[in-house]
């Protein structure tokens, strides 16, 4: 190891830290494109760095590997592929299937390098009979929103893959966001399947090949508590009518324990009619950020903008805790969301709503169309560009579903 041993460990603990920071921010209401393109582009001149001295930096990836953290393996992973050293691919591919996380590294790495480097690899493990080695070039395909043609076909007809259950999910859940409409019928076999996860997906990518029917399939999902909770109601609340989706919401709001999940449910949904009911539970300091941010969803009230923000109450402790004995360092998922004036907000509503009709659902206060929503995928915040992309996917059943945690690489 050379002197510059310690410029090549703050390398990798930068890529590693910066990394993680990113998989955040692309679910953050405060971060938009711009702010995900200046956050890659440190990344990558950490990774330039490491590159300059590609032997001495991997040494340092294998102790970091040690961690076992999604952060290490991406890190290692893309100093591996871009030496075209086997012998490194073989150890990253190792380390990445060794956890959900680990995996997570893995997969983004190769949505991460250049196509010319990436591709030829997601290829070979297409054809690898090793059925670890498809899951990650499916992942991968997912990730970039590359179609592997016949390889997928091939995927859902054999019995090994569909046996292998994460390979099986994440290949279902590639024909819904590719859009293929010529494995349709893979889908309404999988439909039946006596795991969830493959059942979920299955039912998920039928939705977005514009078989709506299928939400009827997921309904269920809406109720429980668990991974798929959320991507339901994303779905859902999206494809049922307006009446439809007021029973359900109704329903799920018997339980007081899901009240987080209705007001997703009213924010997807998207019909003015809540906006009062949205207004009032701002008054309760659990729920007054997430509510604000159904209301600017629905109605497209920027809260800075027309000056609705107030401070945080008094009572509020930040999470995580700056107290030492304090072990849980978890993100609270509000965060990042501003707080909201109530009486302001209510004024503003009362002089504004009457431009909305009962019963039609609205998008950041416009009516949904393609070109709005292309506009708020380029130009909105990520919970919002997120929003956008799935509105318009499933509008147009031959639109694919746009990737908006893929990376940047090119602001424009």
């Amino acid at each position: 190891m050379n002197s510059y041993k310690d410029i090549y460990e703050q390398h990798v603990t930068d890529v590693s830290f910066l990394w993680i920071l990113r998989s955040i921010a692309v679910d953050q209401p405060h971060y938009n494109r711009q702010d995900i393109y200046e956050l890659e582009q440190r990344i990558d001149a950490h990774l330039d760095g490491l590159m300059v001295a590609v032997e001495d930096s991997w040494e340092i990836c294998l102790e970091a590997l040690e961690l076992e953290g999604p952060g290490e393996v991406f890190t290692s992973a893309v100093i591996a592929f871009k030496s075209h050293d086997t012998a490194k691919i073989q150890k990253v591919i190792e380390e990445g299937l060794k956890t959900q996380d680990t995996f997570k590294g893995l997969v983004s790495a190769l949505g991460w390098l250049p196509e010319a480097l990436a591709f030829p690899w997601i290829e070979k493990f297409l054809t690898s009979k090793d059925l670890n080695h498809k899951y990650i070039a499916i992942a991968a395909c997912s990730v970039r929103r590359i179609n592997p043609g016949e390889h997928l076909n091939r995927i859902l007809t054999r019995e090994d893959c569909k046996e292998h259950k994460k390979l099986y999910a994440r290949a279902l859940r590639l024909v819904g966001e590719l859009k293929r409409q010529d494995l349709n019928s893979f889908l309404e076999e999988a439909k039946n399947a006596d795991i969830e996860e493959i059942k979920f997906w299955a039912n998920w990518s039928s939705i977005l090949l514009g078989v709506r029917v299928a939400s009827t399939n997921l309904e269920p999902y809406v109720f429980q508590s668990g991974p798929h909770q959320l991507e339901a109601i994303n779905v859902v609340f999206r494809v049922l009518t307006v009446e439809q989706a007021r029973n359900l919401i109704s329903k799920l709001s018997e339980d007081k324990k899901q009240i987080r999940f209705v007001i997703q449910a009213v924010a997807v949904l998207g019909d003015p009619h809540a906006v009062n009911w949205l207004i009032s539970t701002m008054n309760d300091t659990a729920l007054a950020r997430i509510s604000a941010q159904a209301l600017c969803y629905i109605t497209g009230i920027d809260l800075e903008q027309y000056q609705l923000v107030s401070e945080p109450p008094l009572e509020v402790t930040p999470h995580p805790s700056e107290e030492t004995d304090d072990d849980d360092v978890s993100l609270d998922e509000d965060e990042n969301l501003q707080w909201p004036d109530v009486n302001k907000i209510s004024q503003v509503w009362n002089n504004m709503g009457t431009k909305f009709t009962i019963g039609h659902r609205y998008f950041m206060g416009q009516e949904i169309t393609q070109n709005f929503l292309k506009d708020k995928i380029l130009n909105a915040n990520q919970r919002q560009r997120r929003a956008a992309a799935m509105e318009l996917a499933i509008l147009d059943p031959a639109m694919p579903l746009e990737n908006t945690h893929s990376r940047v690489q090119v602001y424009s």
